[in-house]
């Protein structure tokens, strides 16, 4: 170890005096002055009070203010207190601290109470903008200003009541609060009955495990593992919705809508919470298993099972999208033009639609004679075990005009393909299970010009 120079100590004390007398200097001069933004409340000083600033600390994010006498008792006077930065704004001169202390006055003593857990704070005055921080029930928040921006939309697609205000903390956070779960009130001087900090450390980890997933019908999940997927029911992403941030527990299935509007959710025994002001309760069977119940207007107890899926619903989407694509492209490219010498021309078309002209000794008993020569194609039918082994899959054409599709089986060939009309009778849902007693056989050929061949 090398040992320093007595030069180079002497020039070490030096600097320690440079220090020791700006600290000093500090501790006497101003940085400027301030207004206080959330009330301190020993000595109690209101929110909105001009304050001057002597020191400001990064370190340990500290001010050092001074106190007007009006705020001490007559022996305290004098004393200079710390607070944290994010409790007061700096502002500059004390014109300009006056300026902005009348403009801030009419909210200074404005505080808030959030209603919800859970309740968000965003990054701007839009319910789409980022969560910088979540709410817990009873916290207070400090309103430091309106702010514009679009209310966020109830489950009946009309606007909640309410307006934006920007906000702080008691942790330091400023963002952006709707305030249709927030009590607003004044307050001057005295404590707040604040929930303790660390009090989120005892949240009720299961109500988390619930929060934290997406609630879809226990049907979905059969769907997916069954491998026979509805995409209509899928795609309209039926589910349950707690509401966390709204307040407004949400239940959407066919034929079923509801909306519950709460105060709070509260624990009812083992895993199971009630909806304050609601007849709405749930309870989480297993990690991925959720129950809900509710009583209808007249009294009767309705009960739902729901279940988190390990993907999006989306992913599953996407997945059964992909599958009937390819399934159609196979029909389109051995055609993508049939044609029977009794039934007409089908052109199935690159967008999945399709024409078909010539098909009138189909009508009335299989094509409706309102369906039109053209319509969509939908490849939303399955096969039974043993169906599949006779047929390569199973369609609907949906006519233009006519109110119900009509369902083919079909087998490709070398030469074209044979299309079996399904009545409603051997469909279970969307799989179909048998043959028709009477089956009615189309066969087209590949060719605009198919040989004369007696067809079933």
């Amino acid at each position: 170890m090398k040992i320093m120079d007595s030069g180079f100590t002497a020039q070490c004390a030096r600097l320690s005096l440079i220090l020791a007398a700006v600290l000093l200097l500090s501790s006497c001069s101003r940085l400027g002055w301030g207004v206080l933004l959330w009330y301190m409340d020993e000595p109690a000083v209101p929110s909105g009070a001009i304050l001057p600033v002597y020191i400001k600390s990064n370190i340990d994010q500290v001010w050092v203010v001074g106190i007007p006498d009006m705020y001490w008792k007559s022996e305290e006077r004098g004393y200079k207190v710390e607070i944290p930065l994010w409790q007061l704004e700096l502002v500059g001169s004390r014109k300009k601290a006056e300026k902005w202390a009348r403009d801030f006055a009419e909210l200074s003593n404005l505080y808030a109470e959030n209603l919800q857990d859970g309740l968000p704070i965003r990054d701007s005055a839009e319910n789409s903008a980022r969560r910088v921080y979540r709410l817990r029930a009873g916290e207070i928040v400090k309103i430091l200003a309106p702010a514009e921006g679009s209310p966020p939309i109830s489950a009946t697609g009309e606007p909640l009541e309410g307006e934006w205000y920007k906000v702080l903390t008691e942790s330091g956070t400023i963002g952006y609060c709707f305030s249709y779960r927030l009590r607003l009130f004044d307050h001057y001087s005295g404590e707040f009955a604040v929930q303790p900090a660390g009090a989120a450390d005892t949240a009720d980890p299961y109500l988390e495990l619930v929060f934290s997933k997406t609630w879809s019908p226990e049907i979905y999940d059969t769907m997916i593992n069954n491998k026979r997927i509805n995409l209509d029911d899928l795609s309209r992403r039926w589910r349950f919705d707690p509401g966390r941030e709204t307040g407004l527990a949400q239940l959407f299935l066919p034929q079923l809508e509801r909306t519950f509007s709460y105060t709070e959710i509260r624990p009812e025994g083992f895993q199971t919470w009630r909806f304050e002001g609601t007849t709405l309760m749930i309870n989480l069977r297993t990690e991925t298993s959720l129950m809900v119940q509710f009583n209808e207007a007249g009294g009767a107890r309705r009960s739902f099972m729901f279940t988190a899926l390990t993907e999006d619903v989306g992913h599953y989407i996407t997945q059964e999208t992909t599958r009937r694509g390819s399934l159609y492209r196979a029909i389109y490219n051995q055609g993508p033009i049939f044609t029977s010498n009794n039934y007409g021309t089908i052109n199935f078309l690159s967008n999945q639609r399709f024409t078909w002209t010539g098909y009138s000794l189909l009508v009335p008993h299989i094509i409706s004679a309102e369906a039109a020569d053209r319509g969509a194609v939908s490849m939303d039918l399955y096969l039974s075990d043993s169906m599949s082994e006779r047929y390569n899959g199973a369609f609907s054409l949906r006519f233009t005009g006519a109110a119900e599709p009509v369902r083919f089986l079909y087998v490709i060939d070398a030469q074209g393909f044979r299309l079996e009309h399904i009545p409603a009778s051997s469909l279970d849902e969307i799989t179909v299970f048998r043959r028709a007693n009477s089956p009615t056989v189309l066969y087209f050929f590949k060719d605009s010009t198919p040989p004369n061949l007696s067809e079933g």
